[in-house]
């Protein structure tokens, strides 16, 4: 299994309707990620606006590109673009680089 983290930066001003949006995810949402093989998917959200994301996966490009498959993910983007910073241009799915792992204690 795959341990993928990245970070993204959400706008200052939309920290708090970030946080409420994703108290109530899209159920067709949660069961695309599930489908396409997204496992164990959390965010963490600091006060600054720095977006912690984590997930498993078998494989990380496959289970992005099954996710820009669904009719639902490209509405998620879409609705989601305008908290992000930084993303030139790119939805923010697209704009996850996942981080080297360094450590991982097993």
């Amino acid at each position: 299994m795959q341990r993928v983290c990245f970070l993204l930066k959400v706008r200052s001003d939309r920290l708090d309707e970030y946080r409420s949006r994703h108290a109530e995810v899209w159920p067709d949402m949660q069961s695309a990620l599930s489908s396409a093989g997204w496992h164990n998917y959390s965010l963490f959200l600091a006060d600054d606006g720095l977006l912690v994301g984590y997930l498993e996966t078998e494989d990380f490009d496959k289970a992005r590109a099954a996710m820009d498959a669904t009719e639902v993910n490209a509405r998620w983007q879409q609705e989601m673009s305008g908290f992000f910073e930084e993303l030139n241009g790119v939805a923010p799915d697209a704009a996850m680089v996942p981080l080297s792992e360094v450590f991982h204690l097993a």
